[in-house]
């Protein structure tokens, strides 16, 4: 991790980018308001570095470049890719038709990101990559978009399940060999849900 982005550590159960970009509205389905972990652009970066979506050098140079403006505006186009991703999602899971509306944010992102990008000869094939011309306070919006985008089309998108702890439903890739997983996190949400069952079952 890059040493410029100390702090607190994301939680990254999700087993994607873009799962682990829609986690990072905590809470957002108990009483009360949910938590943004993405308070400012210092956290984007921080969640982009613990991701491994950028490389140290790539954030290095972000961080010479960024302006508090910039910074914000990117944030903001994060945040929105975020709840258009989870719109998208949720309702998959719920098996409800995703909104029309959000699609097109997710689609928009994509197409925005794809500009920015070239197409290179890498070794023994043609990649698509991030020249270091646009190695600016965008380029963790852009990457979050194309990672986001690849994953909806995917038919890894069937793995995609949400925590059965009610007021979290943080989404993971659920690569269980039986596809049986039931939490983001066992440590965290599956002992809370076993302890409620238990004290349930006693006062009864």
């Amino acid at each position: 991790m890059t040493s410029h982005l100390s702090g607190v550590q994301f939680e990254l159960v999700g087993g994607h980018p873009a799962l682990d970009l829609v986690n990072t509205l905590d809470w957002r389905f108990r009483e009360g308001a949910p938590e943004d972990l993405l308070a400012g652009y210092s956290d984007l970066l921080r969640f982009a570095d613990q991701s491994e979506i950028l490389s140290s050098k790539q954030i290095r140079q972000i961080l010479r470049t960024v302006t508090d403006r910039s910074g914000a505006e990117a944030l903001v186009a994060c945040r929105e890719l975020r709840e258009a991703a989870a719109e998208i999602l949720y309702a998959a899971i719920d098996d409800r038709t995703p909104p029309a509306s959000q699609i097109k944010i997710v689609e928009r992102c994509f197409k925005e990101a794809r500009d920015h990008q070239r197409l290179a000869f890498s070794g023994s094939h043609l990649d698509w990559e991030w020249p270091p011309s646009e190695c600016g306070p965008d380029l963790p919006f852009w990457m979050l978009c194309v990672s986001t985008a690849r994953l909806l089309i995917s038919e890894r998108v069937r793995l995609v399940r949400a925590c059965e702890k009610p007021d979290c439903r943080w989404l993971f890739l659920d690569t269980s060999k039986n596809h049986s997983r039931r939490w983001c996190d066992m440590k965290i949400c599956g002992n809370r849900m076993k302890a409620r069952r238990f004290k349930a079952q006693h006062r009864s």
